[in-house]
């Protein structure tokens, strides 16, 4: 019998045509991104088609979006304002060469130590992000400020805004674009929804001659294919302490960014990506994308939705969207040029609604409240400074809080048992943030000359707790009287074998069970 499989079919035409949406967003965003950190446009526009190619063939995660990111930018523009463009390119190199380094030794699994508050507040975090950034759109072009809040993590206060005649015009044709993505799924998932109102609301502009802004009035995108060059910096000590603390922040951001996009797509579509092969595709991706004179880049999370939106879910879509980038930068150019920003603003405009986890409104009063403040605070953060701080600053909020909970955890037991030694049994993890109560429960002067700490229901977790055993072992020293540690596991064990002389419990003992046993008769 013959089988056929229509959906193999309906797959590649999806993710050739998502491929190519997310092509026609990426080319106002790598521009603006270039403008920010100090480089020209084609520097932008040849990393986002450089590392997009190489993190969808080798990257961990098909259907994946990466490229030239604002996150980036913000920590670049200071290097290449100091030092100028080749040094920028010899960090993007160092960058790559720190991030395959990560993957290699298999760092990718760290993200998994990122909670979910802290994830909820990442993904809500760059949604305003995204959000504030099309703001600066609505300002007027040549004017002070234009495109300086676009991408400075939400910094728009000193935009000049649009007015009258151009603002209306410019809010009616992003509602046209927002609505027709938004509708046009109801009726048929045949096309892409965001490519059908980018191409409708371009046709209308110039159809009926509206004066709105295109993207050439950002930049011109025209150029030529890519060159192999090697940064033109001195290979010396002095150049590697320059850009070594530069790459080290720009491979931890982005990192940080595709690792924490990567877990966003693995959730929206129930599969789940590779994050150590991530990491390596990352850091090659960078490597090269250093060596032919582009930016650098990482996981873009709202390319990445839009493509998943539209459909693309395979590698073809992310090789679609970089092969149809550089198509537009060698022969396409004057035809891209002429899409307006309005029709790219109402797709962000989108992808800010469906990126944003409006049902964490809902479970703020459901949650622990250290949950609701950590949502919170790593959202703000993120707004304020960039992704990395916020990730950062919200798994180290969130361990503080795990340790002061679990430090109530710890409880004790006193009683004798039949030989006349006093018998503790610890429950809950002997750690930093319990020591203090652990030590609280023992009277060295009133129990007898046996003392007994069973730790059967308890772990030594940490150099605190093998002090606080050795400080508990030194008070029953001084009082004459002799300390048993029993039912030990075998880390703690390990621990104050390997602490020597730095603990001074010298009976470190479990009991011996004898059990009736028939081959002995």
């Amino acid at each position: 019998m013959f089988e056929f499989h229509p959906s193999k079919a309906a797959t590649i035409k999806n993710d050739l045509l998502s491929g190519l949406t997310v092509a026609l967003a990426l080319v106002p965003e790598a521009i603006a991104f270039a403008l920010v950190a100090g480089v020209e446009p084609l520097v932008g526009l040849y990393a986002a088609f450089m590392v997009g190619l190489i993190t969808a063939c080798i990257g961990g995660r098909p259907g994946m979006i990466s490229g030239a990111t604002g996150a980036l930018a913000v920590v670049m523009v200071a290097l290449v304002a100091d030092h100028g463009v080749e040094y920028l390119f010899a960090t993007v190199v160092l960058m790559g060469g720190i991030q395959i380094l990560a993957g290699v030794l298999k760092l990718g699994k760290f993200i998994r130590m990122v909670p979910h508050p802290v994830m909820l507040g990442f993904v809500n975090g760059l949604a305003i992000v995204i959000f504030l950034a099309q703001l600066s759109q609505f300002g007027v072009s040549g004017e002070p400020g234009w495109l300086h809040g676009t991408f400075m993590q939400g910094s728009i206060i000193d935009v000049a805004w649009l007015a009258g005649d151009q603002l209306y015009m410019l809010l009616g044709l992003v509602a046209v674009t927002m609505l027709i993505i938004h509708l046009l799924p109801r009726f048929t998932t045949a096309l892409p929804s965001s490519l059908v109102a980018i191409v409708f609301v371009t046709l209308v502009v110039f159809g009926f001659n509206v004066d709105t802004r295109v993207v050439g009035d950002v930049a011109s995108i025209k150029g030529g294919l890519p060159s192999f060059h090697l940064p033109s910096v001195p290979l010396n000590f002095e150049t590697l302490f320059i850009i070594f603390p530069y790459a080290l922040v720009l491979a931890a951001i982005g990192l940080i960014e595709s690792l924490l996009t990567l877990r966003l797509v693995d959730e929206i579509t129930e599969s789940r990506g590779r994050g150590n092969k991530e990491c390596i595709g990352q850091g090659v991706a960078n490597t090269v994308t250093g060596l032919f004179g582009g930016m650098g880049g990482c996981a873009m999370i709202g390319q990445s939705m839009i493509n998943v939106n539209s459909g693309g879910r395979g590698r073809l879509s992310g090789i679609t969207a970089a092969l149809s980038l550089l198509l537009f930068i060698l022969v396409a150019s004057p035809l891209i040029e002429k899409i307006p920003l309005a029709a790219l603003i109402g797709v962000m405009f989108i992808v800010v609604i469906g990126t944003f986890e409006w049902s964490s409104f809902r479970i703020m009063g459901k949650v622990p409240r250290s949950d609701a403040m950590i949502l919170v605070l790593v959202s703000g953060v993120t707004v304020a400074t960039d992704l990395a701080i916020a990730v950062v600053v919200g798994v180290i909020v969130s361990a503080l809080v795990f340790a002061w909970e679990h430090a109530k955890f710890i409880r004790i037991e006193a009683r004798e048992d039949h030989d006349g030694s006093t018998v503790y049994a610890v429950t809950g993890p002997l750690f930093f943030g319990s020591v203090e109560s652990f030590l609280e429960r023992f009277d060295p002067q009133q129990d007898n000359d046996e003392i007994i700490i069973d730790f059967a229901r308890s772990r030594v977790a940490d150099h605190s707790g093998l002090e606080a055993i050795d400080t508990l072992a030194e008070r029953y020293l001084n009082a004459g009287k002799q300390l048993h540690l029993v039912h030990l596991s075998a880390e703690c064990r390990k621990l104050l074998t390997k602490a020597g002389n730095l603990v001074e419990v010298n009976v470190i003992e479990d009991p011996q069970y004898f059990v009736a046993d028939d081959s002995l008769a």
